[in-house]
This record gives C-alpha cells, sequence and structure tokens, in this order.
C-alpha cells in the first residue's frame, strides 16, 4: 500500500500536492519547462501528470487568443483616439 493508500496501477496513481506544484514551478521556466511540457504532455506513464500538462497547454492557447484580441482591438482603438489629437 501506498503512503496515500491506493493499490492501483502505476499509470493511475494520483500525483500529491506538492507534485502539482513543483510541475508548475517547473513549467514556468522558460524553455526547460516548455520542453517538460512537451513530454509530459505525450507521456502515458501516469494519466494525471499527462493530463496536467494538457491543461497548461489549454491556458496557454487561452492566453495566446486573449492576447491577440487585445492587440487587434489595441490597434483599433489607438490610432483612433491618437488621431482626433491632430
Amino acid at each position: 500500500m501506498d503512503k496515500y493508500g491506493y493499490d492501483g496501477p502505476v499509470q493511475f496513481k494520483p500525483l500529491s500536492p506538492w507534485t502539482y506544484f513543483w510541475l508548475t514551478v517547473l513549467y514556468s521556466i522558460p524553455l526547460i519547462g516548455l520542453i517538460f511540457l512537451i513530454v509530459f504532455s505525450v507521456d502515458s506513464s501516469n494519466i494525471n501528470r499527462r493530463n496536467h500538462a494538457r491543461s497548461y497547454w489549454c491556458v496557454y492557447v487561452i492566453v495566446l487568443i486573449l492576447t491577440a484580441i487585445l492587440i487587434f482591438s489595441g490597434a483599433i482603438v489607438f490610432p483612433t483616439i491618437f488621431g482626433s489629437f491632430r
């Protein structure tokens, strides 16, 4: 028996809260975190770690879309505001 009381397959073993914390820290490192994020997203040795990495990809996509929307809306709004001061 494991210290978390799980006797099932290793592939489905739950991750501790500290593991989630350190994975978050690892993914925050600029280049190394991206490499580990790619590796853990396709690795099937632990399903929970894989899903956690995939959720980070979802966050990256949402941030990318929001950033693009803000840049695009700023590109439309700022020229009209600054054009009115001439």
